[in-house]
C-alpha cells in the first residue's frame, strides 16, 4: 500500500496559527477542527487548492477537547452533510458537549490565580464566540481503538494524557505519521510555556511517543518553540521528533524542579504577575506575560501543585 498523502490545512487566530490536518485516504480524515471559522475560511479553500472538497470529509478526529480544536467540530460536522463521524477521548468528550464545561474548566484550573473579576465572563464570550455547536461525539475512545478510513488505511488510537486528560495521539498505521495536537510542548508556542494539567501524566505520554510510538512523521497542533524561542514547523521528520520529544522532557524536568522547590517551601503570595509561584518563573527564566490566555504558566503550575497535594510530594526527574 503506498503512503497516505497528509495535507496541513491552517487558519489564523489571534497570535495563534490553528492547524488543522487532511488524511487523504478513500474515507477522508480531519485531524482537530480550529474555531468555528476555520472550516469555512480555512479548510475548505485550503483543500479546493489540492483538488479535495470538505464535502468529501468523513472521520473528523479530535486530539483532545480545547476549544481551538473542537471549536469548528460542528461546522465541519454540518459541512459534510453530517455524514462525517467525530471521534473524541471519553475524558474530553464533556468539552465537545457544553460550551459550560470550557468555562468550569477555566474556574477550577488557570482561573484561581489570574485574578481577573471578569475572567468567567470572558471565557463565557470566548465559548459562545468560537465554538460553532455543542454536539455528541459519535465515537468515544480511550486507546487501542483501530480506526478504518477505508482501501486498508487504518489509524490507531493512542492515549497519551497530561495536557489534558483526553490528549490522544492518532497514527497512521504503516508508515507512523503521528497527530499529537498540543500533547507535545517543547517550550510552548506563542506564550512561551508549556502548558499541561497532569505533569506526571505529560512527562509519561512523551516517554511513550519516545520509545514505543516513535513517529516518523509528528504533526503537531501549533508552531512549538525550541529553547531559543525559534519556532518548529507542525510537520517534523523523525529527528525533529526525537528533538523536541527530547526537548519536552528537558523543559519538564527543569519546570517540575522548580514547582517542587516552590511547594515544598510553601507558596506565598506577592505583587509579582506570576504569583505564587514567582520562584518557579524566575528559575526557569519565564519573563513572559503569564495572564495571556491560554495561560499555559498557571495551567501548568495547578497541575504541579494537585499533583503535590495529591501526592505530598512530586517525584525529581533524573
Amino acid at each position: 500500500m503506498s503512503a497516505v498523502s497528509v495535507h496541513p490545512l491552517v487558519s489564523p487566530w489571534g497570535r495563534f496559527g490553528l492547524y488543522s490536518f487532511f488524511i487523504d485516504a478513500p474515507e477522508p480524515a480531519v485531524v482537530d477542527t480550529g474555531i468555528a471559522s476555520s472550516p469555512a475560511e480555512g479548510m475548505a479553500p485550503a483543500l479546493r487548492a489540492v483538488g479535495r472538497r470538505i464535502e468529501d470529509v468523513r472521520w473528523i478526529l479530535l486530539t483532545h477537547g480545547h476549544i481551538d480544536h473542537v471549536g469548528g467540530a460542528h461546522a465541519l460536522w454540518e459541512l459534510t452533510g453530517r455524514r462525517a463521524q467525530v471521534v473524541i477521548h471519553e475524558a474530553d468528550a464533556p468539552l465537545l458537549r457544553s460550551r459550560r464545561a470550557h468555562v468550569d474548566e477555566y474556574l477550577a484550573g488557570r482561573g484561581r490565580y489570574l485574578d481577573d473579576p471578569e475572567g468567567e465572563a470572558k471565557a463565557t464570550a470566548a465559548a459562545d464566540a468560537v465554538i460553532s455547536g455543542e454536539m455528541e461525539p459519535d465515537v468515544l475512545v480511550k486507546g487501542g481503538e483501530t480506526i478504518p478510513l477505508g482501501g486498508g488505511v487504518t489509524v490507531s488510537v493512542h492515549a497519551i494524557p497530561g495536557h489534558t486528560a483526553g490528549s490522544v495521539a492518532y497514527a497512521v498505521d504503516g508508515q507512523r505519521s503521528v497527530f499529537v495536537g498540543d500533547a507535545v510542548q517543547v517550550h510552548g508556542a506563542a506564550n512561551g510555556f508549556p502548558g499541561f494539567e497532569d505533569p506526571a501524566a505529560y512527562r509519561a505520554s512523551l516517554e511513550r511517543l519516545r520509545d514505543e510510538i516513535r513517529p516518523r512523521h509528528l504533526y503537531l497542533g501549533h508552531p512549538y518553540r525550541r529553547a531559543d524561542g525559534t519556532p518548529y514547523g507542525v510537520e517534523l521528520d523523525a529527528e525533529q521528533a526525537e528533538e523536541a520529544l527530547r526537548e519536552s522532557l528537558d523543559i519538564e524536568g527543569r519546570v517540575g524542579e522548580a514547582a517542587r522547590a516552590c511547594l515544598c517551601a510553601g507558596l506565598r503570595e506577592t505583587d509579582s504577575p506570576y504569583s505564587p509561584f514567582a520562584p518557579v518563573a524566575r528559575e526557569v527564566g519565564y519573563t513572559a506575560d503569564p495572564t495571556l490566555e491560554p495561560s499555559p504558566f498557571f495551567t501548568s503550575m495547578h497541575g504541579y501543585r494537585t499533583h503535590f497535594d495529591q501526592k505530598g510530594e512530586l517525584r525529581s526527574h533524573g
